[in-house]
């Protein structure tokens, strides 16, 4: 079982973000693996133990993301790669992550690949569909369970409240719904295993791609924080004077 895991690295959820001249400024915040690819990750360790293989996770990002990917390794995975486009792209967007992404996969035996269902940081849930459509493989969407018989794939989805479950094959594309597993902390003998553990740097002439072919699709005109929530109001008087200022205040709302 060929087992493949798309990882983001993103800004760790303690972290404050602050924003200067429309910039996000990353200097000395604190990364994490992206959450959801966490329960990825532990899903496709899962996977492996029970059918054999191996565990290969991958990013695309700058050197930085080496240590994200070291944690995966120390989590149980088998093997890393690192797309490096530092040097490359100044900017990058869904389109242009799935292009490499698929430009990377598109020669190997892939059996299942599991991704996030969101990044925390950009919230679009575009990268696995995108990824899966390049390949020309089906893919569920928010999974919360995943039962794998020979080819044959049953996945539990997570629906507005509700669930329903989905009958597929081999190869698939999936993404991970917060409920799926429990995912595991590195351990220290994980730890020094995955210091041992491959880890390939490729950049993009490595998968004969020009600047052009990745080139975005979307152009951000802002960034910005949301505005901060205002202290909350507490009415005095007598009961029917609050229902009455109560109704005019929603009144001004609505």
């Amino acid at each position: 079982m060929n087992v493949f895991v798309l990882l983001k690295r993103t800004f760790d959820t303690e972290e404050k973000i602050t924003i200067s001249n429309g910039q996000i400024m990353e200097d000395d915040a604190e990364f994490i693996i992206n959450p959801y690819d966490e329960y990825a990750i532990e899903e496709a360790i899962r996977v492996r133990d029970e059918h054999g293989g191996e565990v290969h996770v991958m990013t695309v990002g700058d050197e930085e993301a080496e240590k994200q990917l070291r944690t995966a390794l120390a989590m149980g995975a088998d093997r890393a790669t690192l797309i490096n486009i530092e040097d490359d792209l100044d900017e990058t967007d869904a389109f242009s992550i799935s292009k490499i992404i698929g430009e990377f996969l598109k020669d190997k035996e892939v059996d299942l690949i599991l991704a996030g269902n969101v990044a925390i940081d950009g919230g679009s849930g575009q990268i696995g569909p995108r990824v899966a459509d390049i390949l020309n493989i089906p893919y569920v969407t928010t999974i919360t369970k995943l039962v794998i018989e020979g080819e044959k794939v049953t996945v539990t989805k997570d629906v507005e409240g509700d669930s329903e479950m989905i009958e597929t094959k081999l190869p698939l594309l999936v993404t991970a719904q917060q409920g799926l597993n429990d995912p595991r902390y590195p351990s220290l003998p994980g730890i020094m295993k995955a210091k041992k553990k491959p880890l390939d740097e490729l950049e993009l002439d490595d998968l004969d791609l020009e600047e052009e072919d990745v080139e975005v699709k979307t152009e951000t005109i802002e960034r910005f924080l949301p505005p901060k929530k205002e202290a909350g109001r507490i009415l005095q008087g007598e009961l029917q004077d609050q229902v009455k200022e109560l109704g005019a205040l929603l009144n001004k709302v609505l």
